[in-house]
């Protein structure tokens, strides 16, 4: 006999009397899926360009990524917002990312409401729109839009996948993390991998496991109810990591360099039909060194991070082809709506000579050729945190200019994948129509037959600003509903209407053509002078790569797409437009916690997010850990931050005490007690005293005195010649150990503290100790 329902909110559909027998029981109807509802899988890439993956074009071997395409649709006018956490909020959302509060990362987020790296409530995501129709819904991998301060175990979580709808989760909260040893959370806590590299660990393997088993363990108590599974590997964004027999496959097959590769990639997209046949590759970007124009060594270097590169997306498409087989397997992938798309364009990170350790990108210290070559056989393995050059950058966006960060196409237009056999008649076609990552949730909507709710949780919702594009499906021939869109990325401009497309680039239309890099501020006299002069227009229903700028021509038409900017803009939260990069990153942040001088750990605690801890870097500061040490001694991380890609560690090993400054791993100044700390209790410190200036436009941070004390005498003293400039990535700080890769070879990580450590104190109020007399007596002994 059926129950009684009643929708939940309406009024008690059964009949309370005094007593159960003159009482008719009614219960709230809970959420179920229509009949043959099918599962909904988003494939996220990372800085995957328009020319990289095989049925794109690409060389590089991508069996599962065509397969979905033999058995769907490529679209070759899919955009996305140019950048990792913006595009990321609009696919989950159906909302352009100012609206979302997303203009950039949400480490370089400010204090406007476009930009300020909060999610608004009435801006709903996709996981909690399905939520109430009965589907599981799970996140996996890579997640970037909690603001970076919120990612400790002090919360706030309302911004964590939970708390958006997800009912598991399953990866990183941040914007990248080693492949070998990543930064985990299950839910709401952090986790250790489960694995170690040298027990064959790798985090995208790792990743399908956990989606096999969330779905696994669903399906084995309700096999009809559809599953929302959200996957965004890690892959492709630095750190390439992967495995050297993967790398190995592609040896010597990029040997004649990114100049070749675009010839061949254009060549083979006319012969997949993914451009026009009239369509002509963009010109040799003026950033970028002719391949014959460099020499042996270079090239050499070169080729191989192209190789790890390859070896990276082919291992990703490997692990994700597992996970279809599964779905394959249990008979339920020809009802699963599987649509893969990047975040962005291929990305520029490595700078122009690629790097195997990134966090020199972010420092400004990039390595020198020589430094490259003498870690060539490293590159891809747990001692690296490589990027490839820019070159490859460049090609991996053939036909398009440009890259990552910024608004021409390279940047913005990015391969786009569907599948649904059960749901679409067409197999292996392209679609033309225009379309744009908004998209993405209405169409999933308008698919399965959902309309978008007026309310989550009790907060009224804001309406989508996609369209569905579910009509081309079937419909080669559809008009696209999207007509204008405009992209604001890092003061890059740009606007879509009706088939033509203005650009403004910032600095330039190059950093060669600007004089300057990227992260320039951008004054209102600026603008205007950009405004007045820096305008091109494209249209790219005949110029599918941006190649003839047709303002002169077309001076009516810009300025109006000019104005349709500005309307956008001020539709969308676009304004103040700001094109730094490093103010953003360094400005002061609201944190969790009020502002103070000292900051207290305490071991076998979750690690802290870099910009939740303490900024020691060129400042004066002190780290004192308070510990017992039993006979026969103790050793173990007292304190450490980052990992073997940059950062420090204060710890004790051979009965003795040391620090070292990991300096983007180019170089480890350090400090030794020359005597073994005796057994008992002690208070151990470090303490560092600037002595000169930093020198940031050389990625040189403040050179200091690092000086050691047991029990408030000083022990050793050393200078460091320079230290970290800007910021540690990876930076999570850990009070007992070292997990993931050591800061220094000296140890293995996580080298957990083996006495008793009550706990550590970072103290940045600059209160350091002077001892002229122990100082004077440590000058002597030099002598």
């Amino acid at each position: 006999m059926p129950l009684n329902e009643y929708q939940v909110g309406a009024a008690f559909s059964g009949v309370i009397g005094r007593t159960t027998d003159e009482s008719t029981p009614a219960w709230p109807r809970p959420g179920r899926p229509a009949p043959g509802s099918p599962n909904v899988l988003i494939v996220v890439l990372d800085d995957t360009g328009f020319g990289q993956l095989g049925c794109y074009g690409s060389p590089i071997a991508t069996p599962n990524l065509d397969s979905l395409a033999e058995n769907g649709l490529r679209y070759n006018n899919m955009h996305t917002t140019a950048l990792c956490s913006p595009s990321r909020s609009a696919i989950v959302t159906g909302r352009n990312h100012h609206s979302n509060g997303m203009a950039c990362i949400t480490e370089l987020a400010s204090g406007y409401p476009g930009y300020n790296g909060v999610i608004p409530f009435e801006n709903g995501f996709l996981s909690e729109m399905l939520l109430g129709h009965g589907y599981n819904t799970y996140m996996v991998g890579k997640w970037h839009l909690t603001p970076s301060h919120h990612e400790t175990a002090a919360g706030p979580y309302d911004r964590w996948p939970l708390a958006r709808g997800f009912e598991r989760f399953y990866g990183f909260l941040g914007g990248d993390t080693s492949q070998w040893y990543p930064d985990l959370v299950h839910d709401n806590h952090q986790v250790d991998p489960p694995a170690t590299p040298d027990e064959g660990y790798h985090l995208s393997e790792d990743l399908v496991d956990r989606s096999i088993q969330f779905i696994a363990d669903s399906k084995q108590v309700d096999p009809d109810r559809p599953f929302y599974l959200h996957l965004c590997f890690g892959a492709m964004h630095a750190p390439h990591h992967v495995a050297t027999e993967w790398a190995d496959r592609y040896a010597g097959q990029f040997d004649d360099g990114w100049d070749a590769y675009r010839e061949k990639v254009f060549a083979a997209q006319k012969e997949l039909g993914i451009v026009p046949q009239e369509a002509e590759l963009s010109r040799h970007d003026p950033d970028v060194p002719e391949w014959e124009s460099l020499p042996e060594p270079a090239r050499r270097l070169f080729s191989r991070f192209m190789e790890v590169f390859a070896g990276f997306l082919s291992h990703t498409d490997h692990h994700l082809g597992r996970l279809l087989d599964f779905l394959r397997d249990r008979g339920d992938l020809d009802n699963t709506i599987v649509m893969v798309v990047s975040d962005n364009g291929a990305s520029a990170e490595g700078g122009p000579t690629g790097t195997t350790n990134e966090a020199q990108f972010f420092n400004n210290a990039q390595e020198s050729l020589e430094d490259s070559l003498a870690r060539i056989d490293e590159i891809g393995g747990p001692t690296t945190f490589n990027h490839y050059p820019w070159g490859w950058t460049w090609a991996g966006n053939t036909p398009f200019r440009r890259w990552k960060r910024e608004t021409y196409r390279g940047g913005a237009s990015d391969p786009f994948i569907v599948s649904w056999p059960q749901g679409i008649n067409a197999k292996g076609e392209v679609r033309t129509q225009y379309a744009h990552i908004i998209d993405m949730v209405p169409t999933v909507l308008d698919v399965l037959g959902i309309e978008p709710p007026a309310s989550i949780r009790g907060v009224a919702q804001s309406p989508l600003q996609g369209v569905s594009f579910a009509k081309t499906f079937d419909d080669a021939a559809a008009a696209s509903d999207h007509r204008t869109q405009y992209f604001e990325m890092l003061g890059s401009r740009a606007i879509y209407h009706d088939g033509w497309r203005a650009v403004c680039p910032w600095p330039g239309p190059s950093f060669t053509e600007a004089g300057v890099g990227f992260g320039q501020p951008i004054s209102a006299d600026r603008l205007s002078e950009l405004d007045a002069t820096a305008w091109e227009l494209y249209h790219v229903d005949e110029d599918f790569a941006e190649n003839d700028d047709v303002a002169a021509e077309h001076r009516d038409k810009l300025i109006a797409l000019i104005g349709t900017w500005y309307s956008e803009a001020g539709r969308y939260g676009v304004l103040p437009i700001d094109g730094s990069g490093l103010e953003r990153m360094l400005a002061d942040k609201p944190q969790a916690a009020a502002p103070r001088d000292a900051y207290t750990y305490i071991p076998n605690t979750q690690s802290v997010p870099f910009f939740a801890g303490p900024r020691v870097l060129n400042r004066p500061h002190s780290i004192t850990a308070t510990v017992e040490i039993p006979e026969g001694g103790a050793e173990g991380v007292l304190l450490s931050q980052g990992s073997a890609a940059g950062g420090y560690s204060f710890f004790m090993k051979d009965g003795a005490l040391h620090y070292v400054h990991n300096y983007v791993g180019r170089s480890r100044p350090r400090v030794s007690s020359p005597e073994p700390v005796p057994a008992g209790a002690h208070e151990l410190r470090f303490e560092f005293e600037p002595t000169g200036q930093p020198d940031f436009p050389n990625g040189r941070g403040t050179p200091g005195r690092m000086q050691l004390y047991v029990d408030g005498t000083l022990v050793a003293e050393s200078e460091a010649a320079v230290t970290t400039p800007f910021m540690i990535n990876p930076g999570a700080l850990t009070c007992g150990a070292n997990p993931g890769s050591p800061v220094t070879p000296e140890y293995t990580s996580p080298f957990r503290f083996t006495g008793t450590l009550t706990s550590v104190t970072v103290d940045v109020s600059g209160d350091l100790i002077d001892d002229s007399e122990s100082e004077m007596r440590m000058a002597m002994a030099r002598q």
